[in-house]
């Protein structure tokens, strides 16, 4: 058996990770389930604590991590989603952010060009630098005279395995994404990483853009786009657009890797949407399209296409909930997703 360890997190976290489990449960894939239900918002209310070391020792055991969603109202602090999800990318060095993007039924696209709606591409995310990583800090805050400063981290080992895991997933080509003439110091090692990258992949179409000129083109052309590479920031921004293009967040997964250790955690990228929160109402495509990363990851392929199968399946058929076209709870899709693997 493979075990793997499941945090359900706040909000919606909860109901999508179950349909995503109870999908993997009935395929009979020989896994594990180790359930931390109580790594959520009202643990750190009550004890300040985000996850504990037992905790991490316990994620780290498994080497996979089925990870539903953090983010409270009541909760005020970034510190604590901080100190479970960004905690848990850091420490056990989770450097690749891999967020798919593909328009699973055209009538999803926001597009008017039928002929450039398609979108089938990936990006790849810088996960443990750059503005994320936490460096910096305020002086006088509170006053008018407040000054924030927050830093930009890029090393030279995390930039060029990053680039050479997203040459290494690419199908076709390799997009990087930078804003190297205005940010001068991060952009030229990104350029330098970059053109050693290019000489060790000769055979690989490669691109360069800069964000706001990628941020257009995404727009304009999707189709044009098989793998972009780009830091913390850009990255995050850019998949959230790509997955709206693509038929909206509730349906884009994730994957946070370590291409060398070999451990990943997979979420969906929507977030813990508290207003929709035990309503029904939240699609469970993203958590479910995550478990199929989580497949591709453990050599399990051919349960990965048969998960994005079905999805398809489902969504074309508008067997799915009311925001991608269909009237079925959350429940109701992943039964629905469920049936048409069977």
């Amino acid at each position: 058996m493979t075990l793997v360890a499941v945090v359900p997190g706040d909000g919606i976290g909860p109901e999508v990770t179950a349909e995503a489990v109870q999908l993997l449960t009935e395929m009979q894939l020989g896994l594990e389930f180790d359930v931390l239900d109580h790594i959520n918002a009202d643990t750190y209310l009550a004890t300040g604590e985000s996850l504990s070391a037992g905790d991490l020792d316990r994620i780290g055991r498994a080497g996979s991590v089925l990870f539903g969603a953090v983010g409270d109202p009541r909760v005020r602090t970034p510190d604590y989603a901080r100190g479970v999800l960004l905690r848990l990318r850091f420490e056990l060095d989770l450097y690749v952010n891999h967020r798919p993007s593909f328009l699973w039924d055209e009538r999803l696209s926001p597009l008017r060009d039928a002929r450039r709606r398609h979108v089938d591409c990936v990006i790849v995310r810088e996960n443990s630098e750059g503005l994320y990583a936490g460096i910096g800090g305020s002086l006088r805050p509170g006053t008018d005279n407040e000054i924030a400063i927050d830093e930009e981290v890029n090393t030279y080992q995390g930039v060029s395995r990053l680039i050479d895991y997203a040459f290494s997933v690419a199908r076709r080509s390799v997009t990087l994404v930078d804003k190297a003439n205005a940010v001068r110091n991060g952009g030229q090692l990104w350029q330098r990483c970059w053109r050693e990258a290019t000489r060790r992949h000769p055979d690989m179409q490669h691109h360069h853009l800069y964000v706001d000129a990628a941020a257009m083109k995404l727009v304009a052309d999707p189709s044009a786009f098989d793998v972009i590479v780009t830091n913390n920031s850009y990255g995050d921004i850019l998949s959230d657009l790509a997955a709206q293009l693509a038929g909206g967040i509730g349906m884009a997964a994730s994957a946070n890797l370590n291409p060398q250790s070999g451990f990943g955690l997979y979420e969906p990228v929507h977030g813990s949407a508290p207003d929709i929160a035990g309503q029904g109402l939240a699609n469970p495509i993203g958590a479910i399209l995550s478990a199929a990363l989580l497949c591709e990851n453990l050599a399990l392929d051919r349960a990965a296409s048969a998960i994005r199968a079905a999805v398809a399946e489902t969504v074309t058929a508008r067997r799915c909930t009311a925001e991608i076209g269909g009237t079925l709870t959350t429940a109701q899709a992943g039964a629905a997703i469920r049936a048409a693997i069977r």
